[in-house]
């Protein structure tokens, strides 16, 4: 494999790898042992930059993701050194008991120290690189918010704070509400956007850029359906369900995709591969959040960000997946 190349986290004077391993399917899709695997192969590979959330494990094993993580920290050998690790706060992390107790959700100042506490201790280790909010907050206050995140840089458990799924007017609330206190406020926004999910350049991302954030899109092949589905399908190698399934019920996304396999046939290229080099060309992305599942799928990812693509495949690309335009133009003169 070739070298990773390295970026800076938005405005931060912090280096990241232009891929991000996510490490969602570690626990519910993958085991201990091959997720370890997998980080380690990443780590090999030049990837830094590790995404989780407190959530990840689900339902009753909500917390498992962020514990493999853990698990694997300990082992030693200049994990944690080499590592940008990043979680997220904001779901319930309660245990599975009746009477269910208020609290331990969302973002109030309460809820933000006792997640941070518990992610700390799962990840076994003294500090989150990037601690996330993983989604708006309508009910706390923005000050109250800032004020709880200042009291952690100081403790030093995190350096940096970051949102996900932010709409581009809560990212300059946000920050404006952090540079009033004096404070650096979002440095990340991690966002759904993809060939087939382009409403972040319409918003979200021009306010990113604009306020110094970097730029972490999620699901980069849009649940499977950008990764080849059609000649999975085709092929017999894989049954479409989820997300995939219900898109490609629509006939018009169906066209879509097709026109999308066809032409990267023709250029003898993996659709998934320049979903993801397709991400690495957008203005103001950091990198794209891949979640493998098995160490093919990691090295896959790996060559993606090594692959060039020419401005007519751009191009021709744009002509089947255009974005929404700019704002205000996309809906006025």
């Amino acid at each position: 494999m070739g070298v990773m190349e390295y970026t800076q986290l938005g405005r931060t004077g912090l280096k990241v790898s232009r891929i991000v391993l996510g490490t969602m399917n570690f626990g519910p899709q993958t085991d201990e042992a091959d997720s370890h695997a997998i980080m380690d192969a990443a780590l090999d590979a030049g990837v830094n930059f590790f995404d989780t959330a407190n959530v990840y494990g689900w339902g009753e094993n909500k917390g498992r993701t962020e514990s493999i993580i853990g698990s694997w920290l300990a082992k030693g050998g200049g994990r944690r050194d080499k590592v940008v690790l990043a979680t997220k706060v904001f779901g319930d992390m309660a245990p599975d008991e009746t009477p269910t107790w208020p609290n331990h959700d969302r973002l109030s100042a309460v809820n933000i120290r006792r997640a941070v506490d518990g992610s700390l201790k799962r990840l076994g280790t003294d500090h989150i690189d990037l601690y996330q909010f993983h989604h708006i907050d309508r009910r706390t206050p923005a000050d109250e918010i800032w004020q709880a995140i200042d009291v952690l840089i100081t403790q030093g458990k995190i350096l940096y704070a970051g949102s996900s799924n932010y709409p581009g007017y809560k990212i300059a609330q946000a920050n404006e509400a952090a540079a009033r206190r004096g404070m650096m406020g979002l440095v990340s926004e991690q966002c759904l956007y993809n060939l087939a999910e382009r409403r972040a350049e319409m918003e979200v991302i021009p306010a990113a850029r604009e306020y110094g954030l970097g730029v972490i899109p999620w699901s980069p092949l849009h649940g499977g359906l950008l990764g080849g589905v059609l000649r999975k399908e085709r092929d017999g190698a894989r049954r479409t369900e989820g997300r995939s399934a219900t898109a490609l019920a629509n006939t018009a996304v169906r066209e879509k995709v097709q026109a999308y396999e066809d032409l990267l046939e023709k250029h003898g290229l993996e659709p998934g591969e320049v979903a993801l080099a397709w991400l690495l060309t957008r203005p103001g992305v950091t990198g794209p959040i891949v979640g493998p599942r098995t160490l093919a799928q990691l090295e896959s990812a790996v060559r993606a960000s090594q692959l060039t693509l020419d401005d007519d495949l751009l191009t021709a690309l744009d002509g089947i997946f255009p974005g929404p335009g700019p704002s205000p133009e996309a809906f006025a003169w």
